[in-house]
């Protein structure tokens, strides 16, 4: 076994490049009617997308895979304190912004921010090195499970005041695959299992909209014009698209009648325009990503590098799999943007960037 330095996995770049350049020109043809009637122009927010998104997640995913990897250690405490400052700082009036009754962002110079896709990773970094420190002591409830409930249910807390009920189950699972990976035990997961699923009551019977979306999803013919408007309009499109679609920039839902065209909703019109054959080849490269990231964790030099690599590619794939498993009708909504390629400068250039810290590991790892 040999763990010198080597390329970069070459597999897992092309496929994430052919993702983004899939979300480029879906985006463009998703966006068109809204970007045209809210700013008067059909590129707007495919433009946006490009120069806030694209050009800077390039030149940081560039930058993250020449920065070697161990260095990211000392930026994890910091990093996550920051995250948090600006966790709160969207509840502050004058820079926090509010729209459709959630505050999630942060304006700055005419754009906004999302806090809680900086936390994806700062908290992947920051679980990576703690978990690393902690060693076999995580198997201990007191010096394992107990603080990192407590981590986790402290930030959960701030998400879903939000709210953001989707991004919370994304870091959620993504931090106990985290924790699994790092050697935790079964019957710590299983304890977290039972704590989730009573939080996740709570959750629905302290909020009527998430109630709603459950209702929806356990009878989606249940108000089709009312709380089942979303779901339908998406399973409309999926199944306008048959087998090879209608055509690039041929969707006819994207003419104001799909909730978040742009957003989490973006899958709909792919499958409505491409067609099942082609939708499928999408998720193909999805599940490339998820095997090769997961082969760079397994083949990581040391246990950091490993859970952080499992770290981004969980993250990657839960997100995934929540936001399409969502618009075929297997899962509930959740609101959750599909990586890549959904409309949001900072979840780009955030998940870019992270990508060439996964390229920089896979640079490290060991080889026959």
């Amino acid at each position: 076994m040999s763990t010198r330095p080597h390329h970069p996995d070459y597999t897992l770049l092309a496929c994430v490049f052919i993702i983004v350049v899939i979300g480029i020109v879906m985006l463009t043809s998703a966006s068109s009617v809204v970007s045209y009637e809210h700013f008067g122009s059909s590129n707007y927010l495919v433009n946006h997308q490009i120069i806030y998104g694209l050009l800077i997640g390039i030149a940081g995913m560039y930058v993250a895979s020449r920065i070697e990897y161990h260095r990211w250690k000392k930026f994890a405490l910091p990093l996550l304190v920051l995250t948090v400052i600006l966790l709160i700082a969207v509840f502050i009036p004058g820079i926090g912004y509010g729209s459709g009754g959630a505050r999630r962002w942060i304006a700055v110079a005419g754009n906004t921010f999302q806090p809680t896709e900086l936390l994806k990773f700062s908290f992947i970094l920051y679980l990576a090195t703690w978990l690393e420190k902690r060693g076999k002591s995580i198997k201990d409830v007191s010096y394992g499970l107990v603080p990192f409930v407590v981590i986790l249910g402290a930030l959960g807390l701030l998400i879903i005041m939000e709210p953001d009920f989707g991004t919370l189950m994304v870091i959620a699972i993504t931090s106990i695959i985290v924790y699994f990976v790092a050697g935790a035990p079964i019957k710590h997961l299983l304890w977290m299992f039972g704590g989730g699923l009573a939080l996740f009551y709570l959750l629905i019977k302290t909020s009527s909209y998430r109630a709603d979306r459950l209702t929806v999803f356990l009878n989606p013919d249940l108000d089709p014009q009312g709380i089942g408007y979303h779901i339908n309009q998406a399973l409309l499109a999926v199944g306008s698209g048959g087998i090879f679609g209608l055509g690039l920039g041929h969707s006819r839902q994207k003419y104001n009648f799909l909730p978040e065209v742009t957003g989490d909703s973006i899958f709909a019109v792919i499958a409505e325009e491409l067609g099942f054959i082609l939708s499928l080849l999408l998720i193909g490269l999805y599940f490339i990503v998820m095997i090769r990231g997961f082969m760079t964790a397994r083949r990581a030099p040391d246990t950091f590098g490993k859970l952080l690599a499992a770290g981004i590619t969980s993250w990657i794939t839960v997100q995934t799999l929540i936001n399409i498993g969502a618009m075929v009708g297997l899962l509930p909504l959740t609101g959750i943007p599909l990586p890549f390629i959904s409309y949001g400068s900072s979840a780009l250039a955030i998940s870019l960037t992270c990508v060439g810290v996964l390229l920089n590991i896979s640079k490290q790892t060991s080889t026959v």
